[in-house]
Formats: structure tokens, sequence, C-alpha cells
């Protein structure tokens, strides 16, 4: 599994114009998933995108956490994170789990995110042809792949 973490300071999703998702301060995380992904990529991933202190205390220094914060999440499915663009000029997405697997995969980590924030958790649509508009915080902007946890 991999996200891309952007600490913004309003993010919002839309589908044919219409908003379907948006928050204020807070993380947007893209998210890819690979076949063999599993729950405990999920339940590390979660906790570690909650205790990342990327948000800045009283002295501008990064050392809050989206919760300290008082900060929002907007999660949104991004097959394109597994993009492979070893060789020739179109990018290869065999890495990324297949459609059907991967909405699971979405679902099942959302789920997971759910139950461990206990705020309302803005998400996009899988599948959905969706426009992403944020305005990125700092800017900060982090690659996290679930097969580094060890």
């Amino acid at each position: 599994m991999r996200v891309v973490i952007q600490r913004v300071t309003h993010a919002w999703v839309t589908i044919h114009s219409e908003k379907i998702a948006e928050i204020k301060n807070g993380l947007l995380v893209l998210c890819g998933f690979e076949e063999n992904d599993s729950q405990s990529d999920f339940d590390w991933m979660v906790k570690k995108i909650l205790r990342l202190r990327i948000f800045n205390n009283e002295n501008q220094i990064m050392n809050l956490s989206v919760g300290d914060s008082n900060g929002e999440i907007l999660l949104v499915s991004q097959f394109t994170l597994f993009a492979s663009t070893k060789k020739g000029n179109r990018p290869s997405y065999i890495r990324a789990s297949k459609p059907e697997l991967a909405k699971t995969q979405y679902d099942t980590f959302c789920e997971t995110f759910q139950s461990e924030w206990k705020k309302d958790l803005q998400k996009g649509v899988f599948g959905a042809d969706m426009k992403v508009c944020l305005e990125n915080d700092g800017p900060v902007t982090i690659l996290m792949d679930s097969r580094n946890k060890e």
C-alpha cells in the first residue's frame, strides 16, 4: 500500500461539478493498493498517519498530529500511485490491485481508518472520475509505503 499525505488548509472532491467531500485544515490522503496488501498493512498505515507529527505547534515547529491540531481527514483512492515508468513513456499499472480487489481494499482501509479516527472521515468515491482540489500547507507532502514498515 502506498499513500501520499498532504497537509492542507482546505481540500475537496467533486464529481461532475458536484462537491461530494470537503475538509478544512487537515490531511488529504491519496491511497493506492497492490494485490498483497492486507489488514496488517491497513492497520500500520492508519496508526502511522494518525501519529505523524506534521502540524505546527505554538512555536511553529512541526510537533503535532492531525488529532492534536484538531484537523480533518480526506481519503481518496488513487491507483496511479503504483505507476511504473521504468520502460517507455506510458506508465504501467500492473502492480496496482485490479479494480474489484482495490475497491474492497479501499473500503476496508476506510473502515479501519474510521475505527481509529473518532471524528467524521471524508472520502472520495472509488473508481469515479474525481476532481481533487487542494491548497497544500507548507508545502508538506509525505510519501509512505507499507512495504517499508519493518
